[in-house]
């Protein structure tokens, strides 16, 4: 079974996410993890959770999305919706960017902290976002303490050095398509422990891309695993096998939550 720990499907109708999760099923994927990114599509990632067995969710604000500050009113907002069932898996996406525009530092600061907060209070990981930003990113996880509830620094795409420093802090590294066109990320993957990888497609509508059959989806996540299994010199199965094993370490008890909605999924541990 393949996980896909990082998506955004929340815009799509429910029948078109039907759709994908089908597509995705026939090559493999058994569940998908959709994040939020706003209150509002934190709200829309729980529906798709109700209502399709193998979707489950995170709620969080994105670092790009922070319009003030996380006071109580929207800490609690975030708490009520990650208490509201127990298909939200984990907080996310959550995180710094400090790319041209993006919003104040100091609000994403208190925003990221508040989140790491909320997941620690919970017991949920975190899949955290860092954009021009790592050495910060690490730091405010560190001082945190995020690494209580573990967590995946999603998208990677950076050297190994960067994937070391998360790896140390006690987190995954998420891999997507970059992988197939970044020759420095494929020769730093090729480095770094199975033990330590996780897979995502940050699937979302891309409606840039002319060809519909072109967006990426969670179908795409078998070229993925591939790819990494041919820059490891190893059998597909055997990536397949250890990244899923990955996030059921990860999510630790709720790997049970996600036991009761998959017959086919490999037993709790």
């Amino acid at each position: 079974m393949l996980i896909d720990c990082h998506a955004h499907l929340d815009s799509y109708s429910d029948a078109e996410v039907g759709e994908i999760l089908e597509r995705g099923r026939r090559v493999g994927v058994g569940f998908v993890m959709s994040a939020g990114a706003t209150l509002k599509t934190s709200y829309r990632s729980i529906e798709l959770a109700h209502t399709y067995d193998d979707f489950f969710s995170g709620v969080g604000i994105h670092p790009m999305n922070v319009t003030g500050p996380v006071d109580d009113a929207t800490y609690e907002q975030l708490r009520a919706m990650a208490l509201s069932t127990e298909k939200v898996v984990v907080i996310s996406e959550i995180g710094l960017d400090f790319m041209e525009g993006a919003p104040d530092r100091a609000i994403q600061y208190q925003a990221f902290r508040e989140q790491i907060r909320l997941a620690r209070e919970l017991r949920l990981p975190v899949v955290f976002h860092s954009r021009e930003a790592h050495d910060e990113v690490f730091r405010v996880l560190r001082e945190e303490r995020a690494y209580e509830v573990g967590g995946v620094m999603h998208y990677f795409q950076d050297d190994e050095n960067t994937a070391r420093k998360a790896i140390e802090l006690g987190f995954y590294v998420s891999l997507a398509r970059p992988l197939l066109r970044l020759p420095h990320l494929q020769r730093a993957v090729a480095n770094l422990s199975l033990d330590d990888i996780v897979l995502e497609t940050d699937a979302a509508p891309q409606p840039f891309k002319p060809k519909r059959e072109n967006w990426t989806e969670p179908r795409h996540l078998r070229v993925i695993a591939d790819k990494l299994a041919a820059l490891q010199g190893r059998a597909p199965e055997e990536v397949e096998e250890a990244t899923s094993a990955n996030i059921r370490a990860l999510l630790g008890r709720g790997w049970q939550t996600v036991t009761k909605y998959l017959p086919t999924a490999q037993p709790a541990i």
